[in-house]
């Protein structure tokens, strides 16, 4: 399908604390010329302190924060510039919410290894997540599974090279519309395995 025939859809950067949803999310919106929100700035006062306090969210604490990423998304529908938001989408409920309020919604998984991740929290600095809390992301998180429209990226390396991994991956996406507005990356980089749901469809979403 020709670059022009695309329909831009709006990509959710999702994945544990420490895997750089922020930053690769950022330089993923500066590539694509759309616009990028912050997936934390959605959160109420009281989910900031109750992790700041290392204690984990539950679901019910994250339903309002779902509701606002998905509002978000719902506001650039397919068609219309699109865009890109972080946001942990850990679970398949907290995804098939967000589809719910946006069915054309596309994931971009960042994934690596938790002694990487485990490493840059650390050291990251001015964040109210404390490292504590990665083992109950970790055990909380669903996978992207196989009816799901997205793309699972290894953030080993820099930030800029898992965006253009994450840019490459997302081309790959060859049902109509499915990666939206893509721009080219930078530079070659080996393609991850993307997935799409097996029969086309209305697709699925934190």
């Amino acid at each position: 399908m020709a670059q022009g025939d695309r329909v831009g859809r709006v990509i959710v950067v999702m994945g544990v604390s420490g895997t750089g949803k922020t930053s690769v999310g950022r330089l993923l919106a500066d590539a694509l010329g759309v616009p990028y929100a912050e997936g934390d700035t959605f959160h109420s006062a009281a989910n900031v302190a109750k992790m700041r306090g290392g204690t984990p969210l539950d679901d019910v604490d994250r339903r309002p924060w779902l509701d606002a990423v998905g509002a978000w998304i719902a506001a650039r529908p397919a068609g219309r510039g699109g865009g890109v938001v972080s946001a942990s989408a850990l679970k398949r409920a907290y995804r098939d919410r967000l589809r719910a309020a946006a069915p054309d919604v596309v994931f971009v998984h960042l994934t690596g290894d938790r002694a990487l991740t485990e490493q840059r929290l650390e050291v990251r600095t001015g964040h109210f997540m404390p490292a504590a809390l990665l083992d109950s992301q970790l055990d909380a998180l669903e996978p992207l599974e196989d009816d799901e429209v997205g793309v699972v990226v290894d953030v080993a390396g820099t930030p800029e090279q898992t965006a253009r991994r994450a840019l490459t991956a997302l081309k790959g996406l060859t049902s109509p519309g499915d990666a939206g507005a893509l721009g080219d990356p930078d530079a070659p980089a080996a393609p991850e395995t993307p997935r799409k749901p097996e029969t086309p469809g209305k697709p699925d979403t934190p």
